[in-house]
């Protein structure tokens, strides 16, 4: 089958978009990936046999992407791309990767009627909320979360199939949209066999082993819950003296006036955005690994990448108490889990793995064995290459 994948930004990098395209031309599809480009990319490219299809953007048409679903202009200027792409390539399956780009997708597929899956990523509507620059005007009157949700109900219910990343994202969408749960597949995010290659990790050297290390990787807005884990550290100092909180991301200036403020700053290293081939580096010099989220609707429906990152190298996490990161950490026995935004029960259960070294370990070979046995991207994808094959 000619798979159409549609994502309305740049290619590569999407780790996801790439792990879907790759399980899908072992199988025996051939994969056509409609992206965009703000630069001077090759127009037509292949990666990994990905047939790349770049159309040229700006940032003008980024910034409209936005108002997708309170004015048509982005959908109406992206319709005319897609519907361009789907005729050259003869495409006979559309996948639409996030909601931003469905309502274009869906109208440019008004006469050719080809079926269409929608994968979400995200729980777009519900994440939006916490998004700071729609929190200030004119962003505020603009942009309706509840639109973005009345939209995704109305796609949902328009499209053949629909994908998530968790059950508990299933079980949530099944029951706001009364979604027959047939209609609905899990394909979750996990790693590739590839990040956690033995003979690569081996070369890694471990020339930070003096300190206890707390690894944070990803994100560092305030939903992420790091103000919570820097707050702890007044207390955790006095408790573990070679205690040191490495975060692997772009910080927000909150969080480094924070440490500053409690006078933590020098038990914290800032190390900013790092490739993605530096993680495991990190990862394996790190003693416990976070995932501190804020509790809401979205935090409660989707994993974190970062969660099999960690378990893949045989680290114990300490996670919020996020409903699927919950679920998901007790049942694997990966890891502690606190309250969200408890920063004294997020303190207790650092000092209750740091005093039981063989807790961790215990926590450690537990997540490597699920991640490396049963929770790898090759098994995991088994459902999509279902949905195709019966599609």
């Amino acid at each position: 089958m000619r798979i159409g994948m549609i994502l309305d930004k740049t290619f590569p990098p999407d780790p996801r978009v790439h792990n879907e395209a790759i399980e899908l031309i072992k199988s025996g599809h051939e994969v056509f990936l409609f992206c965009l480009t703000y630069t001077n990319q090759p127009y037509e490219d292949v990666i990994s046999e990905i047939k790349i299809k770049r159309y040229k953007s700006n940032i003008f048409e980024y910034k409209l992407s936005a108002l997708a679903y309170s004015f048509p202009f982005y959908s109406f200027k992206m319709k005319k791309k897609i519907f361009h792409f789907l005729e050259e390539y003869n495409i006979e399956a559309i996948h639409i990767h996030d909601m931003v780009v469905a309502q274009a997708v869906l109208k440019a597929n008004k006469k050719k009627k080809l079926p269409v899956i929608l994968d979400l990523h995200e729980n777009r509507p519900q994440i939006m909320k916490y998004y700071p620059h729609l929190q200030k005007f004119p962003q505020s009157v603009l942009i309706s979360s509840e639109k973005w949700k009345k939209k995704e109900e109305s796609f949902v219910k328009t499209v053949n199939k629909v994908i998530v990343v968790t059950q508990e994202a299933k079980e949530e969408l099944c029951k706001r949209t009364n979604l027959n749960s047939d209609k609905v597949v899990v394909v979750p995010n996990t790693v590739r066999k590839s990040f956690f290659k033995e003979e690569f990790i081996t070369k890694i050297e471990d020339n930070n082993n003096k300190a206890f290390n707390l690894l944070y990787m990803g994100d560092t807005g305030n939903r992420r819950g790091l103000s919570t884990v820097i707050k702890s550290l007044p207390v955790l100092k006095n408790q573990i003296q070679n205690i040191k909180l490495v975060i692997v991301g772009s910080v927000t200036t909150e969080l480094k006036k924070l440490s500053e403020e409690l006078k933590v700053k020098e038990l914290i290293s800032f190390e900013g955005w790092q490739d993605e081939t530096l993680f495991p580096k990190y990862i394996k010099q790190s003693d416990v690994c976070l995932s501190p989220l804020h509790r809401n609707i979205h935090h409660d429906t989707t994993y974190a990448n970062k969660l099999f990152q960690y378990m893949s190298l045989g680290k114990s996490l300490l996670v919020s108490d996020a409903i699927a990161q919950k679920n998901l950490i007790e049942k694997v026995r990966a890891g502690l889990v606190h309250e969200a935004e408890n920063v004294e029960d997020f303190t207790a259960k650092v000092l209750e793995l740091y005093q039981d070294k063989s807790l961790r370990d215990e926590f450690g070979e537990n997540g490597k064995n699920f991640v490396r046995n049963e929770f790898t991207w090759d098994k995991t994808s088994k459902e999509l290459i279902n949905l195709y094959n019966n599609l």
